[in-house]
């Protein structure tokens, strides 16, 4: 009589594994359970297709022409407080995008550190904006452009990684240095980037499970935001971005889950392997990083910058992770990117 009991409990338990462990079918834009795509696509070579938003003066005009790659749970929607008058002095062209899951763009199961350098050369080719582009590229939004200087470092004119990402097992940065900068996180979003590191199939479950938290920007934690941070915040409460509610809305796990799969997996290189992709200063490459910062802890990406000097860093005192949506530093973001 225990055999059978026996034998229904473990199935039992294997069948509410299989369904806590499996993710939900993505609802695609488009599919008969997804929500309508409203945004101008292009179709890439795979039948993915990505969404994206044009800003500034036309392409056709432009002096400069910038892709900005949004960050964890952001789209292309996100505004930034750039003054029209800069913008027409300049001449910029700006192409915004949905990385794969995220708002109107196709989820991407095979989404990796890699496929993402590759989306952002398709898309310029795409919308024809030239051989060669700059690349902007915040807070998690960062990580693609490490990949865009490994792998399409010959169609970039510059580079900015802003508040930029860490990935806390590569290999080539001191181990103590890796632990020490992950343990002055919150317990939860430690537990859930090795869970994303080392256990990746079990991250679904771990992102979904309601007796831990998972991540604490995700849980509304306030802690993680410096002083200077609670204000910015304050003042973009007063003007919402417009379609936030579209970021997630092909499924968390499409979206918000495959970028810390990407991101946390182990890479192909390792930034301090990377070379200078500009060694006749044709072009520059910068690291913008926030002292205050407590999401990306400084000295990581301080590390990255001394080891490769080829690369521009700034450490803004008193600011924290939002320091792009301060006027004066988006603005300066640019300049030195495009003005040198």
């Amino acid at each position: 009589m225990i055999e059978p009991v026996v034998l229904a409990l473990t199935v039992g338990f294997l069948g509410w594994a299989y369904q806590a462990l499996k993710p939900p079918p993505p609802k695609v834009c488009g599919s008969p359970d997804g929500p309508p795509a409203t945004s101008p696509r292009v179709k890439l070579s795979d039948g993915r297709y990505l969404a994206y938003r044009e800003f500034g003066v036309r392409k056709e005009e432009a002096k400069y022409k910038i892709i900005i790659i949004h960050g964890f749970d952001s789209s292309k929607d996100l505004s930034l407080p750039i003054a029209q008058e800069l913008v027409d002095e300049l001449k910029i062209y700006f192409l915004f995008f949905d990385r794969a899951g995220y708002g109107d763009s196709d989820p991407y199961p095979s989404r990796s550190v890699k496929s993402e350098a590759y989306d952002i050369q398709e898309l310029a080719d795409m919308l024809q904006i030239g051989s060669k582009f700059y690349v902007i590229g915040i807070s998690m939004g960062a990580y693609p452009v490490w990949s865009c200087l490994k792998y399409i470092r010959h169609r970039l004119l510059g580079a900015s990684l802003v508040v930029p990402f860490v990935n806390y097992w590569w290999p080539r940065i001191p181990v103590d240095l890796l632990r020490e900068s992950l343990q002055r996180l919150p317990i939860s979003d430690q537990r859930t980037f090795k869970v994303a590191h080392y256990i990746p199939w079990l991250l679904h479950w771990w992102m979904t499970q309601k007796w831990f938290t998972a991540l604490s920007i995700m849980a509304g934690n306030m802690g993680i935001f410096s002083p200077k941070d609670l204000e910015t915040i304050k003042k973009l409460s007063e003007s919402p971005s417009v379609d936030q509610e579209k970021v997630r809305q092909q499924g968390e796990h499409e979206s918000l889950y495959r970028d810390l799969l990407a991101s946390y997996a182990n890479w192909e290189f390792d930034p301090i392997d990377l070379t200078n992709p500009f060694p006749n200063n044709e072009g520059s490459v910068h690291i913008w990083q926030g002292y205050e910062d407590r999401i990306i802890p400084y000295k990581v990406n301080r590390y990255i910058a001394e080891k490769l000097p080829w690369i521009h860093y700034h450490e803004v005192l008193d600011y924290g992770h939002l320091l792009i949506f301060e006027r004066d530093l988006c603005e300066a973001v640019l300049k030195a990117l495009l003005l040198g």
